[in-house]
């Protein structure tokens, strides 16, 4: 006797329907998964059997083989268990053998045949819907994030014995399951929510709010250097509210990938304002680009896709994980090699950088204060790296503010509708191209659409070695960022002055 059902294995943010066999065979009982599962899905016979027993069905005596296929295909996590027990009840025709077979289940099960919410749904019932498969029964605690996939067919359950009255079983009884009040996670949802930060919090600082508005214009990273206390991260963690809304294409990726991360809030649904992600200094390479044993989870890096990166002391951070980021910040990808095969996340993020002068923090001004050699100034700033700092498009000073500034600044809302308009326009310009905004634009159109005499500023600071030629294109790029948010054509030889200027710490509005 076989039954059969369906599930989804995910693979990074791709999901793949993978066929639920169970065979059922008159020998000694026993109880195989097979199909190249992890540990995790193992110890899903365990989970199985109790969940059966404790919704007052008959556990078959049989000699019980599950086969998820294709078996070449590496699967993880517990969110198969829902299916592998239903095809084993298929299978001993406790239910109705015919109807699961085109149904995708997702869930884990609990000891007491109860149903429990697990990660990576959005990207699995996405993967189900393209697949052909509309119907898919989740865990209840999963039904709103399934929803936001048009054309799903959701049902939604909170047992083992729920799913087998809906294939025409009528002995399964769940067992007393406690109440779970949701009211402080409700709460503290609607308190996130409720927080809302303003660029006008920000006192002075017009040079590094000018820098700011040109990153988020444009989709610059930016490295912001000043003193202790002097409204780095202030700056930093106000980009997100100044940056357009997110494209449908990049809120459904950005959803995936923090669902298949945990930290999806599914009473906000879909994410359509930019993520933020501030990982700690102490953070291990793993944690900032992804990692694990078989199949990678995501990082910090694929959590801030289409939005903001921010690394606070950014010379605190070790520099083998600070040289991680450069592959991404050019590909907007990352690819984790691992035993078991690749994982592929997005990682499209805008980078925002912040340090101090120097170990003490002092070095600004005249740097009287300081107390540091000339040695370990550049010590310490050299950890960022040459080739770090070469793609960072913006570099600004940020000194401390005079304490008669009280006159608050213009307000997110003020500055993100010239950040939307400037965004516009260089959407309009890239219609017909692959990119959207001008962080991202090939080197060869910023070589061919921009004039000669505004790119021949550039030349004198390439051949005294003082930048690059990834460096010219960065500058040119802001250059025509410059020119979005003033409302012109094209960017001007002023306006490359002005991006060079940027990018030396000294840029001024």
């Amino acid at each position: 006797m076989i039954g059969r059902t369906l599930s989804v294995a995910l693979v990074g943010v791709s999901g793949h329907v993978i066929d639920v066999e169970a065979h059922l065979a008159a020998s000694l009982p026993a109880f195989t998964v097979v199909g190249l599962p992890d540990t995790s899905l193992s110890e899903a016979r365990d989970r199985v059997r109790a969940a059966v027993a404790s919704s007052a069905l008959t556990w078959p005596a049989r000699r019980i083989t599950v086969n998820l296929s294709p078996a070449s295909l590496p699967k993880s996590g517990p969110a198969t268990d829902l299916a592998i027990a239903v095809a084993v009840l298929a299978g001993a025709h406790l239910i109705d053998p015919r109807e699961p077979s085109q149904v995708v289940h997702l869930g884990e099960l609990g000891l007491d045949g109860h149903l429990h919410a697990v990660r990576g749904v959005l990207p699995a019932v996405a993967a189900a819907v393209a697949a052909g498969y509309t119907r898919i029964v989740v865990p209840s605690a999963n039904a709103a994030e399934a929803r936001l996939v048009p054309g799903a067919q959701v049902v939604a359950a909170d047992s083992l014995a729920q799913v087998a009255a809906m294939y025409g079983c009528d002995d399964a009884h769940p067992s007393p399951h406690p109440h779970r009040d949701a009211a402080t996670t409700a709460q503290a949802a609607s308190t996130r929510a409720a927080e809302r930060l303003d660029l006008a919090d920000v006192r002075g600082q017009h040079e590094a709010r000018w820098a700011l508005e040109v990153a988020a214009a444009g989709g610059h990273h930016l490295l912001m250097v000043g003193p202790p206390g002097a409204g780095k991260t202030m700056l930093a963690s106000r980009l997100p509210t100044i940056l357009p809304p997110l494209a449908p294409a990049d809120a459904l990726a950005a959803t995936s990938i923090h669902s298949i991360a945990g930290t999806l809030d599914v009473a906000r649904g879909l994410l359509t304002a930019a993520p933020f992600e501030a990982p700690h200094h102490s953070a291990s390479a793993a944690a900032i680009v992804g990692g694990g044993a078989r199949l990678a989870r995501p990082g910090a890096i694929s959590r801030a896709h289409a939005g903001v990166l921010f690394l606070d002391e950014a010379p605190e951070f070790p520099s083998s994980v600070l040289q991680t980021l450069r592959q991404p910040l050019e590909s907007g990808e990352i690819v984790l090699y691992r035993a078991y095969g690749a994982t592929r996340y997005p990682a499209r993020f805008q980078l925002v950088l912040a340090a101090n002068p120097c170990p003490c923090g002092r070095f600004y001004g005249r740097g009287e204060a300081c107390e540091c050699t000339s040695v370990q100034r550049r010590r310490y700033f050299g950890r960022l790296g040459g080739p770090l700092l070469d793609r960072i498009d913006i570099h600004v000073d940020v000194m401390p503010v005079r304490p008669a500034t009280d006159a608050p600044g213009e307000s997110s809302q003020d500055v993100a509708a010239r950040v939307l308009a400037a965004r516009e326009r260089a959407q309009a310009r890239f219609a017909h191209l692959p990119w959207t905004t001008n962080a991202h634009a090939a080197s060869s159109w910023i070589r061919s659409a921009t004039p000669a005499d505004a790119i021949a500023i550039t030349m004198s600071a390439q051949e005294a070695g003082r930048i690059s030629a990834r460096g010219v294109d960065r500058i040119v790029r802001v250059a025509w960022t410059l020119a979005d948010l003033a409302g012109d054509p094209e960017p001007t030889a002023e306006h490359v002055s002005q991006a060079m200027l940027l990018r030396s710490r000294e840029g001024a509005r």
